[in-house]
């Protein structure tokens, strides 16, 4: 029988449950346990795949094509977790099951109400995903803060599940904030009794408190913590900033969170201490032998969270590397205005990632040419294919108006839509999705780099190259080293005579982990730093 742990948030947005989460995983992971996490969002939308990255940041995609939260992503760059349809609900889509089970007259005629028929549907997700699964414990993180009237049902499911599956099942975690008032000059617990108060009269009664804080927690704020959340003063865990996000596993491990959790539970596991985890990730992480400056060109730079796979997997090569990898975020629209070679002055690689929509696209295809006549190490990334693609048949191949369908009609369409997309309405789970197989042909940088011929990477796009191109494209340079068999899809383009020039139709940071750089961010980062200036 699984076990599960609920974790919530309280006072702010932003504490960094799905670091807590994934940390947690991790150090229970550790002890020999198989872990599974969830993530619930009370959001709608079905899911996030048709929002803009403003309004939800990146939208992650997992092996089985569905498009979810991007905690998911923290949670599978810190465990050993492979994430599917399961691991990710939304209001949206528990709704839309329970709305969609009455139409049939599943329910006999009774009356649909949030209590019981919304929560009960909540709950057959949560099990569903511990058969699925077959996890020893199941992580649920339930997304927004503690009194947000849209996480209400997820929370009052997550109180039944211990009334259902027993108290020994079930653990409650509360991540909350303890700020430090400078002018005070000290902590104040009161927002915290405030968030675990509000937590109580839903009924959930919090098993551990981690507290995110600037300033440690003395044993006094501790005890005062304790005794006014009715929480055992050494379940008080608290997670002030760290330099690297890695180290969150390290503080949790120090503080035995692990065995806090075990002795509810009733386990007895093996012991761990981490210590490869600090010697190959975060010592490389905090003490680096190199560094290295990455621009990434992007249409959505102000929001970190925008690109957020993207910038993890680049410091995961950085870590293989042994390199702190500075990355320089470039709105790739200010390239369209500005001097090229001035903005992207001092950098020793440049990475495209992917995007929708024609805005900026001008500024990416600017800094592709300058890669590319530079020999500066480029890697591109879905929508930085197609843009590389375009730049080549404007410069290279002399094809003037090269363009993608998507964003104009032209005399040459060398990025065009699929004909099997042409037949969808719907915006929603409608692209190409998941994880594809790729053939990559041998003598090629992209066979060098995974040293293997078959490969599967996950994909998020509707347009594709235009293979009626493919001979005019060869004979000018570029190699196609990466081909879809099953529809001779091109995958990966590169060019020849240039120390690291790559594109890819799908999506590798998805893959990346820290002690398990991705290939393709690993020999990027080795590349930019041979060409280092």
């Amino acid at each position: 029988m699984s076990k599960y742990i609920f974790i919530t948030g309280g006072v702010i947005s932003s504490l960094g449950k799905g670091i807590a989460s994934a940390s947690i995983g991790k150090i229970l992971e550790s002890r020999g346990l198989k872990v599974a996490l969830m993530k619930l969002d009370p959001y709608i939308n079905v899911d996030p795949g048709t929002m803009n990255p403003y309004q939800h940041g990146e939208v992650y995609v997992t092996e089985d094509g569905s498009e979810t939260d991007l905690d998911l992503g923290h949670y599978e760059r810190f465990t050993n977790t492979i994430s599917s349809k399961f691991n990710n609900i939304t209001t949206g889509q528990i709704y839309n099951s329970v709305i969609s089970r009455e139409r049939k007259g599943d329910y006999l005629g009774k009356t649909i109400q949030v209590i019981p028929h919304i929560t009960d549907a909540i709950k057959e997700r949560i099990e569903k995903c511990a058969l699925v699964s077959k996890a020893d414990i199941v992580i649920v993180e339930i997304g927004g803060t503690v009194g947000d009237i849209e996480s209400l049902p997820f929370l009052e499911a997550s109180r039944q599940f211990r009334l259902d599956m027993g108290y020994d099942n079930v653990l409650y975690i509360h991540l909350t904030l303890v700020p430090y008032i400078k002018a005070a000059g000290e902590v104040k617990t009161k927002p915290t009794q405030h968030s675990v108060g509000t937590l109580r009269e839903i009924g959930i009664i919090p098993d551990v408190l981690i507290c995110r804080t600037e300033e440690p927690l003395t044993d006094s704020v501790k005890e005062k913590i304790s005794l006014f959340c009715n929480v055992r003063k050494e379940a008080v865990i608290e997670s002030p900033d760290k330099d690297s996000i890695y180290q969150v596993p390290l503080v949790f491990k120090e503080q035995i969170l692990d065995e806090i959790i075990l002795s509810h539970f009733k386990l007895i596991c093996k012991s761990s201490d981490l210590k490869e985890w600090e010697r190959s990730v975060v010592n490389r992480v905090l003490n680096p032998k190199n560094k290295i400056t990455i621009a990434v060109i992007g249409k959505y730079i102000e929001l970190q969270d925008a690109y957020k796979s993207i910038y993890e997997a680049l410091i995961h090569g950085g870590i293989h590397n042994d390199a702190r990898v500075e990355i320089k975020r470039i709105d790739s629209e200010s390239l369209e205005k500005g001097k090229v070679e001035k903005i992207l002055e001092g950098v020793s690689g440049i990475l495209v990632p992917g995007g929708f929509g024609y805005r900026g696209i001008e500024g990416k295809i600017k800094a592709i040419k300058f890669a590319r006549q530079n020999k500066i190490p480029f890697l591109g990334i879905c929508l930085g294919m197609q843009c590389a693609v375009i730049e080549f048949a404007r410069n290279v191949c002399g094809l003037a108006s090269a363009n993608s369908t998507e964003f104009k009609q032209t005399k040459y369409p060398v990025i065009s839509l699929l004909e099997e997309q042409k037949k969808f309405k719907d915006l929603g789970g409608t692209m190409r999705l998941g994880a594809y197989p790729c053939k990559i042909r041998k003598n090629s940088l992209a066979f060098k780099v995974y040293e293997k011929g078959l490969i599967h990477e996950r994909h998020r796009h509707r347009y594709e190259f235009n293979n009626q191109y493919k001979n005019l494209f060869e004979k000018k340079g570029i190699s196609f080293s990466g081909i879809y068999p099953q529809k001779e899809l091109v995958e990966i383009v590169e060019l020849k005579n240039h120390p690291y020039f790559i594109a890819v139709q799908f999506h590798p940071e998805f893959k990346s982990k820290p002690d398990k750089a991705h290939p393709l961010f690993r020999e990027f980062i080795k590349a930019a730093l041979s060409s280092k200036p």
